[in-house]
């Protein structure tokens, strides 16, 4: 559907469309301030997560690549695609190489492609989810801001970063 779009219209939807869910960057430099790694794993597309993670202060991001071609979208996506199985991959690989124990990693999705990866986390939590997502998590947020996260973590207010 989008083969031979041109690429700052990529740019364009950034800037019109795409915000930072409310409470990320908060949620995300209290946990690093607590020592936590983040990451902000994605079945989207690099050109906007990319920019999320940077907005948000994420240390790592993972996500698919829009393959593009003289200025144009080509239609295809960079392999591997990212889904189900490359997520809980990447929660996995993530914890590995900070040398961070399973039983001391949370993992947040709203979407099918979630379930795996918040199985394998210690905690997993369904975020204004899909019901079946919903219903398989842990723990889930349905109302409130990301900073809800912190709460459950038993994080006071007074600790939350700005």
């Amino acid at each position: 559907m989008l083969k031979g779009l041109d690429e700052t219209v990529l740019a364009e939807t950034f800037e019109q469309r795409i915000t930072l869910t409310p409470g990320a960057k908060t949620l995300v430099e209290t946990m690093k301030s607590a020592g936590a790694v983040t990451a902000l794993v994605s079945g989207g597309f690099t050109y906007f997560t990319s920019r999320v993670a940077k907005a948000a202060g994420f240390q790592f991001t993972q996500a698919n690549e829009l393959l593009i071609a003289d200025g144009a979208l080509t239609g295809h996506v960079a392999v591997p695609i990212l889904g189900r199985t490359a997520k809980q991959s990447a929660l996995i690989r993530i914890a590995g190489n900070h040398e961070i124990l399973m039983e001391d990693t949370i993992a947040v999705g709203d979407g099918a492609n979630d379930l795996s990866m918040l199985g394998r986390a210690n905690l997993g939590v369904a975020f204004r989810a899909k019901p079946a997502v919903a219903k398989a998590a842990d723990a889930r947020i349905d109302h409130g801001d990301l900073t809800a996260l912190l709460y459950l973590q038993g994080m006071p207010q007074t600790e939350f970063i700005n």
